[in-house]
């Protein structure tokens, strides 16, 4: 079962958005404590003093670009397509139906 998302609830975990978007620039030390985080969406530049959980101006730089589909994408042709209907041709010609009536489900009485 899949947990449920809650609207402005408390977010789960503690990893930064910056760490998969394209504008920012990381630059870590050693320890965890060095790091430093540079947005290039807005302008001017601006250092980013704690992890970001949600942000407007986020584009995944993971999501690969139009081009790169169209580079990705198999074409595909329109080939002689197979006839839509019905068979028809030697071996499938006309047939007819008998509806035979049963003399039992006759009944005089309903004329």
């Amino acid at each position: 079962m899949s947990k449920g998302y809650v609207k402005g609830g408390t977010p789960i975990g503690s990893e930064s958005l910056c760490r998969t978007c394209s504008y920012a620039q990381i630059m870590t030390g050693y320890r965890e404590s060095e790091m430093v985080t540079m947005c290039n969406r807005v302008h001017p530049n601006i250092v980013v003093p704690f992890r970001i959980y949600e942000c407007t101006g986020y584009h995944d730089k993971n999501k690969p670009t139009w081009q790169q589909m169209q580079k990705l994408a198999i074409h595909v042709s329109a080939g002689n397509p197979k006839p839509v209907g019905f068979k028809v041709g030697a071996g499938f010609g006309e047939t007819t139906v008998r509806v035979v009536e049963d003399d039992d489900d006759y009944d005089e009485d309903d004329e």
